[in-house]
């Protein structure tokens, strides 16, 4: 059986991923089907360190203007959303949601002693640890951990609704340290169809009908590679079937990010077992031209995010679900002299749903008079925001999952 290189790394990948314990295919046996209401959330990653001070606009401030002759954007170019403050002007549809009530910004969001390297300050971010800290897991894959203990026997399959690596999905072909627990890891898959397809091959039949009678308690390598191969075709079959209970029939952008909120819509609308999806757009890493590539990255995610609420609310499950954007770090306050941004520190989130507690603008914005060596200064920990929406929208240990306390906020 010939199959392509891609394919199998594709496989491999995912079932690195899956990492679970034996007994992983009773957890899949019978209907496991979410009733509406379930709450989820959608994280929006902006890799490459997106500029919060041209999302999130001080249009009338002077010292931005001063500090961005070319890039600062005019009063007149801003979409207003105070007097003082207004969004980049592509992000029409956010503004929509402001004026109804469906859009949050944390300002000034970041932690002690930021780290400027693209992928140590990720790390921080999808770990949840302190910048001080090295971890190899990371925040969502400890909430599966935490969702999952294991029973008497060590077992997690045996206790009903763990054991199941769809509770968390990330749309893409390798999964990010984010998912990735210290137990349990959620499952990477940009289309469900294609993965279904290329797990179903006679190849991987063929490897389990051999070994399909493995020792599942066994610690030997070759048994636990066989167990997790298992575990992954399975949740391949899984996923794709889920997603066929309910489709979308609406449209949206042909663009990554459009496939990738339908593929996501679908899964909800389905009542698949998923609390959590995690989605990438990228590169914000605007050292030059910043302008032109902020513009077209936006437009992006400005024209999914709306097809995604407005499907959302057609099918009444908008007030279920949380979508919140964050990247790595802010850039500079000052644009340098190819017109763009370099790394800076402290940034804005962006929260979208039909269950915000606080909406608008929920706290000041950047002070610009104060800065840290040209850095914004930050007031908001992040691992206070996932603290927050571990415990009030998914109804999780908090301090077990980020391994301290950290205060709720209030905007759900």
């Amino acid at each position: 059986m010939y199959i392509k290189r891609k394919e199998f790394i594709q496989i491999g990948s995912l079932a690195t991923a899956s990492l679970l314990v034996p007994k992983f295919l009773k957890a899949f046996e019978g209907p496991s089907f979410v009733m509406p209401g379930n709450k989820v959330i959608v994280i929006l990653q902006l890799s490459g360190g997106n500029d919060g001070l041209n999302t999130v606009i001080p249009y009338r401030n002077d010292l931005y203007h001063k500090a961005r002759p070319v890039l600062g954007i005019k009063k007149e170019s801003a979409l207003h959303l105070t007097d003082e403050v207004g969004l980049h002007p592509t992000l029409t549809a956010l503004k929509d949601l402001y004026d109804d009530g469906s859009l949050s910004i944390l300002n000034n969001v970041g932690y002690p002693n930021p780290d400027r390297s693209h992928f140590r300050s990720m790390d921080i971010w999808q770990s949840g640890s302190g910048s001080n800290e090295y971890w190899t897991n990371g925040w969502v894959g400890r909430y599966l951990d935490a969702q999952c203990p294991p029973s008497s026997n060590g077992n997690y399959a045996q206790n009903k609704g763990c054991g199941k690596p769809t509770q968390a999905i990330e749309i893409d072909d390798v999964l990010s340290l984010a998912l990735k627990g210290e137990e349990l890891n959620g499952i990477a898959v940009k289309d469900p169809k294609r993965l279904y397809g290329t797990a179903n091959q006679k190849y991987f039949k063929d490897i389990m009908q051999v070994h399909g009678d493995v020792n599942m308690t066994s610690e030997q390598p070759i048994d636990y590679l066989y167990k997790t191969l298992s575990e992954t075709l399975s949740s391949a079959d899984y996923i794709f079937k889920q997603s066929r209970l309910h489709p979308t029939n609406a449209v949206y952008p042909t663009t990554e990010l459009g496939r990738s909120l339908k593929t996501i819509a679908s899964l909800i609308f389905s009542d698949i077992n998923t609390k959590v999806y995690y989605v990438s757009l990228g590169s914000f890493d605007t050292h030059t031209y910043q302008e032109g590539r902020q513009a077209r990255l936006f437009t992006e995610m400005n024209d999914a995010i709306k097809a995604f609420v407005k499907d959302l609310k057609a099918q009444h499950r908008f007030e279920d679900v949380l979508l919140f954007t964050f990247s790595e770090f802010g850039r500079r306050v000052s644009q340098n002299a190819s017109n763009g941004t370099d790394h800076g520190t402290a940034n804005n989130m962006l929260m979208v749903g039909g269950g915000l507690k606080q909406k608008g603008l929920i706290n000041a914005m950047p002070d610009l008079a104060n800065l840290d060596a040209g850095d914004l200064k930050y007031n908001i920990d992040f691992k206070s925001v996932y603290a927050t929406i571990l415990h009030k929208w998914l109804q999780a240990d908090d301090q077990l999952i980020l391994k301290k306390q950290y205060e709720y906020l209030n905007f759900i």
